[in-house]
């Protein structure tokens, strides 16, 4: 087994950033990564509340610009390399992958959260021709044709909104009564003259090929109606990738949330978590890099008794 100061399970903004912090502490960090990096930050159209960038940034060009970060760092970083159990009873832990098996005093888990399925007819039949969970991937692939976006909050109006750039009709579609969204989306929806429907269900996705009509229910009046779309976008509130570490025995909350406490440590000792896996109730870039932040001092102090 090959052995590590510190490994970092997921390359989002958290775990990057992790990475960043104890490099400058001399750490020989490993960060391992399921697919790429970035997770759901890199589907993020426009960061506007990052401090220091008043333009605002891609989610995926804030990304690059981490990684690029961690190579001139020579922080060790495995791509394509999924993680599958995990044994933390003891003072060395040991994080088995499905291509090696290292062992470490210092674990961070950053593993993030995934996109919810609502699992209606016709979601599954149509994913990658006309249903999609990312905008960013393929919204350019909808330019001047009809899309609908799914969603209950403020990702699914931000979402709407980027669309907007390249659909000739975008139908915002809430599956809560209100849409909870900050004014300045409201303004922005409203100044799209975005057809918004709140408090619906979602019955099926309908087409032959491709997805041609999505058909919906108003909740509180029963009544259901077809519309056209050539798109269905879904941003649903996503679930936290804490299956391992929970079978573990790391203790999460009722929502499977890692739960953490204010120096990001979990209730096994040399275990910190962070980012959105974390039942930290802020989800944003910046709280997932803070949190990283936290962790990483931790780490140090605590190896250098301080």
């Amino acid at each position: 087994m090959e052995n590590r100061d510190l490994i970092i399970i997921g390359a989002g903004p958290a775990g990057l950033s992790a990475g960043i912090h104890t490099a400058w502490f001399g750490f020989e960090a490993l960060i391992i990564e399921e697919r790429i990096p970035g997770g759901l930050a890199a589907e993020i159209p426009l960061l506007e509340n990052y401090p220091g960038i008043s333009e605002g940034i891609s989610g995926a060009k804030l990304i690059d610009r981490m990684v690029a970060q961690c190579k001139a760092d020579q922080i060790e970083m495995h791509q394509l390399e999924k993680t599958i159990k995990l044994n933390l009873e003891g003072k060395e832990k040991i994080v088995e992958t499905d291509k090696s098996k290292y062992t470490t005093n210092s674990l961070i888990i950053a593993s993030g959260r995934h996109s919810r399925k609502l699992n209606i007819p016709g979601e599954d039949e149509f994913y990658g021709k006309g249903v999609s969970y990312c905008a960013v991937c393929d919204g350019p692939f909808f330019r001047n044709k009809k899309v609908t976006v799914i969603g209950e909050g403020y990702q699914a109006a931000e979402i709407a909104i980027y669309l907007s750039e390249f659909a000739s009709v975008v139908v915002l579609v809430c599956l809560r009564p209100i849409i909870e969204v900050e004014k300045i989306l409201i303004e922005r929806l409203t100044a799209q003259k975005m057809e918004v429907l709140v408090n619906m269900q979602v019955k099926e996705i309908k087409g032959d090929t491709k997805v041609k009509s999505v058909v919906l229910s108003d909740k509180q009046t029963g009544n259901t109606k077809e519309i056209e779309t050539d798109g269905v976008f879904f941003q649903l509130q996503e679930i936290p990738n804490s299956k391992l570490a929970k079978e573990a025995g790391i203790r999460v909350d009722e929502k499977d949330y890692i739960i953490v406490d204010e120096k990001a440590k979990t209730n096994i000792d040399g275990v910190h978590a962070v980012g959105d896996v974390t039942n930290h109730p802020v989800k944003q870039v910046i709280t997932a890099v803070a949190q990283a932040a936290v962790a990483a001092n931790d780490i140090i102090r605590k190896r250098w008794d301080i």
